[in-house]
């Protein structure tokens, strides 16, 4: 209980040392990994974001973890997420693996309530977005998407459509197509 406000002046050096150190390392990391760290981010970035920050706090406050030691970690951690990106582009079957695909929530106007049920959303959620893009009624929407890195991107209906009904954008979302042959039959 004696040492519960201070500890004496080791550990703030230890800390004064500790956070220049860590930052300037963490910002030395980010830009050698390139712009998709701290980009918006799919589910396997957030992770890594969320773990270095784990590691960036054990390096500068506990006595027990030498900095060496938790730079070394960030930077594999860094390592970890560029080396399994890069194969994530090249590779279709680690993509799937590794990456949430898009889901479409709307088509030409309408709800689709089973993806909607799959993504845990509301209508009320959707249509918020797309009163955030100016959007007066949902008539206006050629399609809703939940993008991989949780953001909602919304098509106006005049934007990209075809005469047949399908949407330029839409082709890397599954099931968009089939939304499409339903609504023009």
């Amino acid at each position: 209980m004696d040492k519960l406000l201070f500890d004496g002046f080791e550990p703030l050096l230890r800390i004064a040392i500790s956070v220049p150190v860590m930052y300037f390392a963490v910002i030395a990391f980010v830009r050698l990994s390139g712009k998709r760290t701290t980009s918006q981010m799919n589910g396997f970035d957030w992770i890594v974001t969320v773990a270095m920050g784990s590691l960036v706090a054990s390096g500068i406050v506990s006595r027990s973890v030498p900095l060496a030691d938790t730079l070394l970690a960030i930077a594999l951690l860094l390592a970890l997420q560029y080396a399994v990106t890069r194969t994530v582009r090249d590779s279709a079957a680690v993509s799937r693996l590794i990456k949430a695909e898009p889901r479409l929530l709307v088509r030409d106007g309408r709800f689709l309530p089973v993806a909607l049920a799959a993504e845990r959303m509301t209508e009320g959620e959707v249509l918020s977005t797309v009163r955030g893009q100016g959007i007066a009624s949902l008539d206006e929407v050629a399609a809703v998407v939940l993008e991989t890195d949780a953001s909602i991107s919304v098509i106006p209906r005049s934007t990209g459509q075809g005469t047949d009904g399908e949407i330029a954008v839409l082709e890397d979302v599954p099931d968009a197509r089939a939304q499409s042959s339903r609504a023009s039959t």
